[in-house]
């Protein structure tokens, strides 16, 4: 019985996620998630030697932030939350305008509780960028994932991870550490990208440089060529 109504509330979880997404939301709530997007890139390397190595963020090829992950559950866990991924342009010409992404799905382990969680995952090859301009995917199934290293020093150790897709990490009150997202599907949100681009802009044609980046996301296009600008 416990079984079974752990399965129907983490089913419930996720319909809830998907009707929130297909309702939409008005500027203002864009604008929250991409303030909030901005002050987590912003943080990137600001954590001292429990940050994120510089090295992996100027290797990597796009990277996904997803503040105020939603995580709720008691032995079986949900997962939701909305943010944006943005890619380096070709020609050293900085990042792509951002492109708004959706995170859901379940995980099983010993869990209780809610929790409120910002997300990074780096991109780190050209297939985990294929995977990311696809409509959807499954993490730890089309492509690899794994819990990134922390810290300056970590750096001579990551060489051998380099051939993973996606190195991913979370943040909770102000600190960064590697997490698994095995299972979770990532996907693009189609109503976030409307409000922000207007009919017909593919998370596709955004990601690669083919849709010019509006005044509205200028702070968060700033901040990722601040923290790692044009690579060489």
């Amino acid at each position: 019985m416990k079984i079974e109504w752990n399965c129907f509330a983490l089913a419930a979880v996720l319909a809830l996620g998907a009707s929130m997404a297909a309702f939409g939301e008005d500027r203002s709530e864009v604008q929250d998630r991409l303030d909030a997007s901005t002050a987590t890139v912003r943080e990137l390397m600001r954590a001292a030697d429990n940050g994120i190595p510089q090295d992996l963020i100027d290797k990597a090829k796009c990277v996904v932030v997803i503040p105020g992950l939603k995580k709720a559950g008691f032995i079986v866990g949900a997962k939701y939350g909305r943010g944006f991924a943005s890619c380096r342009l070709p020609n050293k010409t900085g990042w792509s305008a951002p492109a708004a992404m959706i995170i859901e799905g379940g995980s099983f382990g010993f869990q209780i509780g809610v929790s409120d969680t910002d997300l990074v995952l780096l991109v780190m090859n050209s297939s985990g960028m294929r995977h990311l301009l696809t409509d959807k995917f499954t993490l730890g199934g089309e492509a690899t994932v794994a819990a990134g290293p922390i810290g300056r020093q970590a750096t001579a150790q990551t060489d051998a991870m380099l051939s993973t897709e996606m190195l991913s990490y979370s943040r909770s009150h102000g600190l960064f550490a590697g997490v698994s997202l095995d299972g979770a599907t990532l996907r693009r949100d189609d109503d976030t990208d409307r409000e922000l681009y207007g009919k017909g802009a593919s998370s596709h044609e955004i990601l690669t440089g083919e849709v010019k980046t509006p005044a509205l996301v200028g702070n968060f296009d700033r901040a990722l060529n601040r923290e790692s600008p044009r690579r060489d």
